[in-house]
């Protein structure tokens, strides 16, 4: 790592961290005291709240750290004059912002990463312990189809793994030929095991004389391979979240079953994808900053600069939003608008920055 590298990073992350803590504390402190009076006695629950809805606002505040951070670096080197010193020195301007590019996306890297662990779901964690619901879990009358096989749950306890009052029917063309009927079954060993069913089958061939149906009890019946209960309770609520690896293991599994999938491609592309926005704005930035202060309006620079990261950062939560109700297809309002603007960022830097 070259020296001019190591000291445009110390400044960066400088700035970066300075920014970060700033809104971390801003936006946690300010909703921890909102919501005061209706959090649980118990200071474990309150800590837990705490670092549940920090993870929640670091999902929104890293990315925008990033170019807050670079934006206070920038202003620092051109005040400073550093900008100038750096170009008559022969550095490229590539040479300047790339470092920031670099440990921009590693961070946003991390962020994935973490959006794949179970802290994904901070925002329904925290909402649990502000309604006193941290230690009960349950969604009622889940009906999904799987395979055949059509399966209706009373009641599912996703914490807990299990569900009662199960009720599974098996449909071939159109035709009723098999009915399970349970009152428990747990989520064990990727798939689910139903205790204790009653199968009833009906013949194929239905003859007056001879046709019968058939009656069994299996003690131990497995179904469902792979459909985890966190999916299952994510899936039928309609504001819930999904980590990254259980928005891949629901995507698979619907799609095999031919059921809408748009809102898992939504969350999946939003996760992953949206959030690289940030560095051809990060890049836009840069192109249009000056050089030299003498002649540059910081406080100008500033302000637009901060002005154009919130639009442009709420226009894509706003496509989100569309894509997870249903109202475009992600595709369409996820992945054309970034691939547009990777494409506006390319033509901005060839026309201001390599040249």
């Amino acid at each position: 790592m070259s020296i001019l590298t190591k000291y445009i990073l110390q400044k960066y992350l400088k700035s970066f961290f300075i920014v970060l803590v700033s809104l971390q504390l801003f936006f946690v402190g300010i909703d921890f005291f909102q919501n005061m009076k209706s959090l649980p006695d118990s200071a474990n629950l309150q800590l837990l709240y705490l670092f549940y809805n920090s993870f929640f606002t670091l999902t929104l505040t890293l990315p925008l750290s990033l170019v807050f951070g670079w934006i206070l670096t920038l202003v620092i080197l051109i005040k400073g004059n550093e900008l100038v010193a750096f170009i008559a020195l022969g550095i490229s301007k590539n040479r300047i912002y790339s470092p920031v590019i670099k440990i921009s996306f590693l961070l946003l890297l991390a962020l994935i990463f973490l959006q794949a662990t179970p802290l994904a779901y901070s925002y329904e964690q925290k909402s649990k312990i502000l309604d006193d619901e941290y230690f009960i879990s349950t969604k009622s009358d889940i009906f999904l189809k799987y395979n055949d096989y059509h399966i209706f749950f009373q009641k599912l306890y996703p914490i807990e793994k299990r569900a009662e009052n199960i009720h599974i029917f098996k449909v071939i063309d159109k035709d009723l030929v098999e009915s399970i009927v349970a009152k428990k079954a747990y989520f064990q060993n990727n798939r689910w095991y139903v205790i204790d069913a009653k199968i009833t089958k009906k013949p194929k061939n239905i003859d007056f004389e001879e046709s019968k149906i058939e009656v069994s009890h299996e003690r131990f019946l497995h179904t469902l391979e792979g459909f985890k209960p966190k999916i299952l309770n994510n899936v039928y609520e309609s504001k819930s979240t999904f980590s990254i690896i259980d928005a891949v293991s629901a995507l698979i599994l619907l799609d095999k079953q031919g059921i809408n999938t748009d809102k898992i491609r939504a969350a999946l592309y939003y996760e992953i994808i949206v959030s690289f926005f940030i560095l051809p704005l990060m890049i836009i930035i840069f192109a249009y900053s000056s050089l030299n202060s003498r002649f540059f309006n910081i406080g100008k620079f500033t302000s637009l600069s901060i002005f154009f990261t919130l639009i442009s950062w709420g226009i894509f939560f706003l496509l989100h939003k569309f894509s997870n109700n249903g109202t475009l297809l992600p595709e369409v309002s996820l992945l054309l608008p970034i691939f547009l603007w990777y494409t506006l960022s390319y033509f901005i830097y060839k026309k201001k920055i390599s040249y």
